[in-house]
């Protein structure tokens, strides 16, 4: 397929692939934002950003490719995020966690309740679209072995 300007378009869905890697970079730079912040430990600061270095290339991957494997990392990588934040809201008897040993964030409420059913829900949006991308894909891919033979 090519476009006006005469260069190849690639073949398959172009939009969701896009959305689903601006969704990740947006949590990659999240990742960033809290760990530069200084509202957690030490640890989970570098454990943050670690976090976001895995997911760049995903992001790079998912992109300009569309690749399956870096789909469901980010996938599985959401859904565990999923789960963490869930346990934190849960486990702290719905009052939210604790920054650093200090008192629980109040930008949002002064629970932090909020704060970690924003991230829930962000996550789960992200898993989601990684994980029907992966669908559309292996559907494309599919059909265009049918139209082959």
């Amino acid at each position: 397929m090519t476009t006006t300007a005469g260069r190849v378009r690639l073949a398959g869905p172009v939009l969701h692939p896009r959305i689903c890697a601006a969704l990740t970079a947006v949590s990659c730079l999240v990742h960033l934002w809290l760990a530069a912040s200084g509202h957690h430990d030490a640890w989970l600061g570098i454990l943050m950003i670690a976090l976001a270095a895995v997911c760049v290339p995903c992001t790079v991957h998912i992109w300009r490719h569309s690749r399956v494997g870096a789909l469901h990392q980010v996938t599985i990588s959401a859904l565990a995020m999923v789960g963490l934040h869930a346990v934190l809201l849960l486990g702290a008897g719905g009052s939210g966690h604790a920054h650093g040993g200090g008192p629980a964030s109040s930008a949002v409420d002064t629970s932090g309740a909020a704060q970690l059913l924003l991230v829930i829900g962000l996550e789960i949006t992200t898993a989601l679209l990684a994980a029907t991308l992966v669908a559309r894909l292996r559907r494309s891919q599919r059909v265009a072995a049918a139209v082959a033979f």
